[in-house]
């Protein structure tokens, strides 16, 4: 029970994060930008399992943005401005991310940055937010959405899910003790709009190495409350991400090479 604030709550597996904790009894705090899909969204979480679904509408790709979601996270903690109508968030999930579909020069830098805006800045900032407040608490959970691309060195999205993997590392350490923990998990590909927004086409993938995401969500938060640092859901993925940390670089760079940058 308690309070989860979802980043990128409106589709794939964010909302399946938002539904799956909602089933547990969890009140939630939707964040995504547009606001009419959050609106949507609360509406069927209240109607279908009796939680209350605050939504933010925040794009985190801007310093406006983050700040909004930021403020919220803060209920409850040192910085706290005595909302004593919002409950303090118990578990924050960082899922907000797209694939950015392209090598690096041949993209915009706008682009590019944006990624880094979202998949990192963001992360760091509400990750920063929510621990203070959790830790004057001393209770919370703080769960990050990697990628078995953090093994791959494809392209900047691998670059920027192998920070999410190593700061959750780095952070679960620091928060040993504290009452709190830091969880990442590392799906492979899940069937999920990500990849048609992206523009990459994974019509050739067999079924079998796709996971829904349910399986994923389940994976996600059995490894929270089991306080796990990482996760890595499905055998053949779990396999892959093995075989990838004692493989040298040079093998998986050249199995890469015949994957689509995300």
């Amino acid at each position: 029970m308690g309070t989860a604030l979802v980043t990128g709550a409106t589709s794939g597996i964010g909302e399946e994060f938002c539904w799956q904790l909602a089933a547990a009894g969890h009140d939630l705090v939707l964040v995504a930008r547009h606001e009419e899909a959050l609106s949507a969204l609360a509406s069927a979480l209240a109607n279908v399992a009796g939680v209350r679904a605050q939504t933010i509408a925040a794009d985190l790709s801007t310093a406006e943005g983050c700040h909004r979601v930021a403020s919220r996270l803060d209920v409850g903690g040192p910085a706290d401005v005595k909302k004593a109508d919002l409950a303090p968030v118990d578990l924050l999930v960082n899922n907000a991310g797209f694939g950015l579909g392209t090598d690096f020069l041949d993209n915009t830098l706008e682009a590019e940055l944006a990624g880094v805006d979202v998949m990192v800045r963001a992360v760091m900032i509400l990750a920063h937010h929510a621990g203070i407040s959790m830790r004057s608490r001393g209770r919370g959970a703080i769960l990050n959405v990697g990628s078995v691309a953090s093994r791959t060195g494809a392209g900047t999205y691998s670059a920027h899910k192998a920070w999410v993997v190593a700061f959750t590392e780095g952070l679960a350490a620091e928060l040993r003790g504290s009452g709190i923990t830091a969880t990442v998990v590392c799906p492979g590909p899940v069937n999920t709009p990500f990849f048609e927004r992206a523009g990459v086409d994974m019509g050739a993938t067999p079924a079998w190495l796709m996971a829904s995401p349910e399986e994923v969500v389940t994976c996600a938060l059995d490894a929270v409350r089991a306080g796990r640092i990482q996760v890595t859901p499905t055998l053949a993925y779990k396999a892959a991400m093995g075989a990838m940390k004692i493989a040298p670089r040079w093998v998986t760079a050249r199995a890469m090479r015949a994957i689509p940058h995300m």
